[in-house]
């Protein structure tokens, strides 16, 4: 699948209400659980691995942002772009990470919202994000996760999107993953 595919679902209004189901609302909290300490252990391979070959992170640049292709994103990344990074970031001569940034999140207020067309389950979550290196940096925002069932019976990210709350300021180099 292209990375500038316009046919790919980036929307998260849910189409059908999810199911009132207890253990799924649970089952989809581990999993997120689970993304978000990976993420903050740099265990960047064991979390590639939670992706759909065809799943994407979209970081939105603007407030109610409705795609990535009308205007420029923060990051809008395929399986390659995310490989990508994860091995720039792993690299022992990547001077830009070095120390290597320190992360801690805090992901909240989990909702399942419903299912997309294709039977995703939509997740929204409140993400407080504290990173370091040389310096501190807090970030937060909204983040929806659609979730695709795999094969094994777990869930599979199809789509990451983070929305700061800050999307439209000055950045520094954002290089680890949100």
């Amino acid at each position: 699948m292209l990375l500038l595919d316009r046919a790919f679902d980036v929307s998260t209004t849910p189409l059908t209400p999810a199911p009132a189901n207890p253990a799924l609302a649970q089952e989809a909290a581990q999993f997120i659980g689970r993304e978000s300490r990976l993420l903050d252990e740099r265990r960047f391979d064991e979390w590639l691995a939670l992706w759909t070959d065809e799943g994407r992170y979209w970081m939105p640049r603007h407030h109610g942002q409705a795609d990535p292709f009308q205007q420029i994103s923060l990051f809008w990344e395929d399986r390659m772009l995310r490989e990508t990074r994860v091995r720039r970031l792993l690299h022992p001569r990547n001077w830009s990470q070095q120390p290597p940034t320190r992360s801690s999140r805090l992901v909240g207020n989990l909702q399942v919202d419903g299912l997309d067309a294709a039977g995703h389950l939509i997740v929204c979550a409140t993400l407080h994000y504290v990173e370091y290196r040389l310096e501190q940096r807090m970030l937060a925002g909204q983040v929806f996760y659609k979730l695709a069932r795999a094969e094994d019976g777990g869930f599979r990210l199809q789509l990451k999107r983070v929305n700061l709350v800050n999307c439209d300021s000055v950045f520094g180099n954002l290089e680890v993953f949100v």
